[in-house]
């Protein structure tokens, strides 16, 4: 007889059944020492399709939706049947006494066992087995503490009721709103609302109008100051008043009319979880979500460096001291002297890293303790890595502290502001070699007019050597980045407009850590979203859509709720009927909003399968020959005499990298008859067949 584990991926499987002794190669399985080890490949089970519950599903139809299955029915995936028959038979197999859920330790791993072990018709008993670190150490430790695989039911049945809202959202929602456009238009139950932020961003940019005013710099040698009315104002409306200020102050003396002096302290930023670390990488490394969550999988479970990613806890329980302890006496190279000047500061239980009471499913992400000396890590690997190795020390360092300084000059009648800070504990951020990476970390940020100050005093007095006036513009709001959206996503319930909901909802989030990533991709894959530089932003494609549905689909609100329904019903709350009964009728007023759904006038794409857009004859006489016409395909603007010569040619994306625009038909009908188009960020310029693009401040 012998026990039967099952892990979620091969080098998950590999890594158990060496430190078991299961070191024999069976049919897609290790085996030894009374144990049989074997792997899914991700989810080899799934939710069916509508068409293979019911045949007359196959055909797109209104009249048949919605569609509201009394059972949702589980497939095997074919692509990967073989591993799954290989499971079901070594779960059936006679000599097969137990079975370890030995998948990733969260809602999706739960999910994807019981999906197998209930579609294999096993009923053997299962233990379960919970570690966030890949270690040997760890893994032998979760072998010792087993727990009964019902101590999940709670987590296993909210993970049903995700993926089963899933599918009848978007099964049904996607038809509905395919059927009325004659588009293929994915809705989902969270990619939906998180559109509708970026859609707002764009919208916001979009109707922006610049507005502007004027300020006054007062230079006083050995520092500087900005003009501020009796109301503490630094904005002129007017040039004629801001150059009389400007002319009335310069070569005057001034007196300090107020010099203060604030101790402040900044308190060590909190370890990570997932999304921080997304957000942080976006905004220190420019990864995007996609691309930390992978670097963060293989250093977990490839190098075992760091402890399991895909959690959503800041904190570390207090038996934990000394595993972080021996954590940071492994830090190597330069990573070493923070180690041990962490240690000299100690390791104190200070709720603000160890408290049980805030752990989730998991801890937050620190290293584990293993050696990255001597081992393959690729850049990103080990630029990413030594982000979480500097947390865990940052932590216990001391607080930053600082004087800010206030100094307000009076020449006359008129005041002049200047502040400044001065650092008198360099504290925690002495862990973060570049100054960029300190100030990213931080959570306050130095405005842009501190400056370092000299000692001053109230009655001082100072010479204005000159002052000037100048002209400004307000400013967009910035395009939403992987960090930005993120940061929405994972605090959905501020959105909300009304106060007293909002304040009930202030902790619902759009998906969890582990799938916003995901979600970010399939915006940019179905093509609502794309990606400009560093910038996520919102396609015509996809501003139709949110014009298109209703706010009961496209706000964070109703997602917010399931959200928060499904964290309770893991935490083993009842209100599964209640959440279930909720989604079926969502997804049938979804479909009754669709038949009805107000004329939005959506591109016609073509079938999949066809290569691109055929050429477009733009109907206008090329700009640089003068003899062909200019043409549109998928890719740019040509001239139709290009065989004979002409060498016309602008790609659509030629402004993207300059953090242009992508150029449109309407667009470069402008630029060429223009020769320039001023937007809300910058300007195009055309001359001689070339486009260029200057941004705002630049």
């Amino acid at each position: 007889m012998h026990t039967l584990v099952v892990a979620e991926k091969p080098s998950v499987a590999r890594d158990i059944a060496r430190v078991l002794g299961a070191r024999d190669r069976g049919e897609n399985c290790l085996t030894g020492s009374g144990y049989v080890v074997t792997w899914a490949i991700g989810h080899l089970v799934t939710l069916k399709e509508p068409q293979e519950l019911d045949e007359r599903y196959a055909k797109w139809r209104a009249q048949d939706l919605p569609i509201l299955p009394e059972k949702m029915e589980t497939k095997v995936i074919r692509k990967t049947s073989a591993q799954y028959k290989t499971i079901k038979a070594l779960m059936n197999d006679g000599q097969t006494e137990t079975i370890i859920c030995a998948t990733d330790s969260g809602r999706e791993g739960e999910l994807i066992f019981r999906y197998i072990y209930e579609q294999a018709g096993c009923k053997k008993p299962v233990m379960r087995l919970w570690i966030s670190s890949m270690t040997d150490e760890a893994i032998r430790q979760g072998f010792d503490h087993l727990r009964p695989s019902s101590d999940y039911d709670a987590l296993y049945a909210s993970a049903r009721c995700r993926a089963d809202a899933d599918w009848l959202i978007g099964m049904n929602a996607t038809r509905a709103y395919t059927l009325r456009y004659n588009v293929l238009l994915s809705v989902g139950r969270v990619q939906t609302p998180t559109l509708s932020m970026l859609v707002r961003r764009r919208k916001e940019i979009d109707s922006f109008v610049p507005q502007t005013y004027y300020t006054v710099r007062a230079d006083f040698g050995a520092y500087q100051g900005t003009y501020i009315s009796q109301k503490g104002e630094k904005r002129i409306d007017s040039r004629e008043l801001a150059e009389a200020i400007a002319g009335r102050v310069s070569g005057c003396e001034g007196v300090v009319a107020e010099a203060t002096r604030e101790k402040k302290s900044e308190r060590p930023p909190l370890l990570y979880d997932l999304t921080t670390l997304q957000r942080e990488a976006n905004a220190q490394l420019g990864f995007t979500a996609k691309k930390t969550l992978a670097a963060a999988q293989k250093l977990y479970e490839q190098h075992k460096l760091i402890t399991y990613p895909r959690t959503d806890s800041r904190y570390l329980s207090r038996d934990m001291a000394g595993k972080v302890q021996s954590a940071l006496s492994g830090y190597e190279d330069e990573l070493q002297v923070i180690g041990q000047r962490a240690l000299q500061y100690g390791v104190r239980l200070t709720p603000r890293v160890f408290d049980d009471e805030k752990l989730t499913d998991h801890h937050a992400i620190i290293p584990t303790g293993k050696r990255a000396g001597g081992l393959a890590l690729t850049p990103d690997e080990r630029r990413l890595y030594e982000m979480i190795a500097r947390r865990l020390a940052a932590v216990f360092y001391p607080n930053h502290e600082y004087d800010a300084l206030r100094v307000v000059t009076a020449v006359g009648e008129d005041k002049f502001l200047s502040t400044g800070r001065s650092v008198t504990q360099e504290g925690w951020k002495e862990v973060y070699a570049k100054p960029e990476e300190a100030k990213a970390s931080s959570r306050k940020k130095q405005g842009e007019d501190e400056q370092e100050l000299p000692p001053l005093a109230e009655g001082d007095r100072r010479h204005c050597c000159r002052a000037q006036a100048r002209e400004e513009k307000t400013k967009p709001p910035k395009e939403h980045n992987d960090a930005s959206i993120l940061r929405e996503m994972e605090h959905a319930g501020r959105l909300v407009e009304d106060e007293q909901l909002r304040e009930r909802m202030k902790d619902c989030a759009l998906g969890t850590p582990a799938t916003r990533a995901a979600i970010i991709e399939r915006l940019i894959e179905v093509g609502y979203v794309r990606r400009s530089g560093k910038n996520l932003i919102a396609t015509d494609k996809g501003v139709r859509l949110i014009e298109a549905v209703p706010p009961e689909i496209a706000s964070p609100e109703t997602t917010g709720r399931w959200e928060r329904a499904l964290a309770e019903i893991a935490r083993g709350k009842d209100g599964e009927q209640r959440f279930r009964e909720g989604i079926a009728r969502l997804a049938a007023f979804l479909v009754g909003h669709a038949s009805a759904a107000p004329d939005v006038p959506f591109e016609k794409e073509e079938r999949r399968g066809k290569k691109g857009k055929r050429p477009k004859d733009m109907g206008i006489p090329c700009p640089v020959c003068g003899k062909g016409k200019m043409a549109e395909n998928s890719k740019g603007f040509y001239c139709t005499r290009f065989r004979d010569g002409c060498r016309f040619t602008i790609w659509k994306d030629a402004l993207v990298r300059s953090g242009g625009p992508e150029l449109s038909e309407k667009l470069i009908r402008l630029c060429v008859e223009k020769k320039e188009v001023r937007g809300s960020t910058g300007v195009i310029r055309y001359e001689n067949g070339q486009v260029r693009f200057s941004p705002f401040g630049l």
